[in-house]
């Protein structure tokens, strides 16, 4: 099998793929309210599109895609593209990050449809909280939640970025959640992403300080878990729940990057903190052969930088998360 490597030696197998930059939230970290400047549908890649990408991917020897957004499920038919992604040579892990505000109508097909694991966004189980992060219903995402695990979604993983002086002081009740329901927990340091990520970067909070904290409650083991991401895992001792530490700014990781991010216009990014990209969508609109298709990707792939620079230069990424993709 051909293997896709970057300038500093590390081999690119996993790519996540937004497709859309719409969501049915607003956390403020991530898209200030009233935003409206989507990307245009008929700039959308269209479901034939993102297979023929993801095959020319899955050629090059990328096995895990994950799909995301803005949030996923907004996006009509999705279950459809997920059983096409699925039935690709070579891709044997394909996963799914959602907020899960619509996961209990779409759980089910999912599943069915070849996607094999969720990362579920929540940062409080706190209903007021929730509604001053994100302007939506809790009740929603415990019910996506529920749904998910009567579907046989194992391990579903909660994502929680924490910010100080927001819902710090939820870790604990959340650590209590997860223990319940047999979910797994990973907490996130925020990220300078565009003008909202700039200004929930005052909320920054080292992880180190959280882990600190619940090492006085609980003890800690080191762990692993399946995945492509960064995290870094710890097993509760007596429990099965593992605590997964993703800190991009205290500790990055950028040694160790194996991920792209496509975009929902057909944009390829090769870091989350840098603005080095490629242009798919005028390729395949214009023809491009799955030769050549394949010859732009692993060009693309030089571009990819050493490392992000969010500590360095805070400003530099104008781009909302939602954009680039989870």
């Amino acid at each position: 099998m051909q293997q896709l490597t970057d300038p500093f030696g590390r081999s690119i197998d996993y790519v996540r793929l937004s497709v859309t930059d719409r969501c049915d939230l607003r956390c403020f970290y991530c898209m200030p309210k009233g935003f409206n400047d989507f990307e245009a549908p008929e700039h959308w890649l269209s479901f034939d599109e993102i297979e023929r990408v993801i095959g020319a991917f899955a050629r090059l020897g990328t096995r895990r895609i994950r799909i995301t957004g803005g949030e996923p499920l907004v996006r009509k038919g999705l279950p459809e593209l997920a059983a096409r992604l699925h039935g690709l040579a070579g891709i044997d892990d394909l996963s799914l990050s959602t907020n899960a505000v619509q996961l209990a109508r779409h759980a089910k097909s999912l599943k069915t449809a070849g996607v094999q694991r969720l990362n579920i966004s929540l940062d409080t189980t706190d209903p007021q909280r929730f509604r001053e992060i994100t302007g939506g219903k809790l009740e929603k995402v415990i019910d996506g939640l529920m749904a998910a695990k009567a579907a046989g979604f194992s391990p579903i993983k909660i994502n929680m970025v924490i910010m100080k002086g927001v819902n710090d002081d939820d870790v604990e009740a959340m650590v209590d959640f997860c223990i319940e329901h047999g979910f797994t927990l990973r907490f996130i340091e925020t990220m300078p992403m565009g003008d909202t990520g700039r200004e929930a970067n005052a909320y920054f909070l080292d992880l180190q300080t959280v882990r600190k904290r619940l090492e006085r409650r609980f003890e800690l083991v080191p762990s692993v878990m399946p995945g492509g991401g960064p995290a870094r895992y710890m097993r509760v001792a007596g429990t099965e729940l593992r605590l997964g530490f993703i800190t991009p700014m205290s500790q990055h990781f950028c040694e160790t990057c194996n991920r792209v991010r496509l975009s929902v216009d057909g944009t390829l990014y090769l870091c989350l903190g840098q603005e080095h990209r490629a242009e798919l969508r005028p390729l395949l609109r214009d023809g491009i052969d799955d030769h050549m298709l394949d010859n732009a990707i692993r060009q693309a792939i030089t571009l990819k930088p050493e490392r992000h620079e969010f500590n360095d230069k805070p400003d530099q990424i104008v781009r909302f998360m939602s954009m680039t993709g989870g």
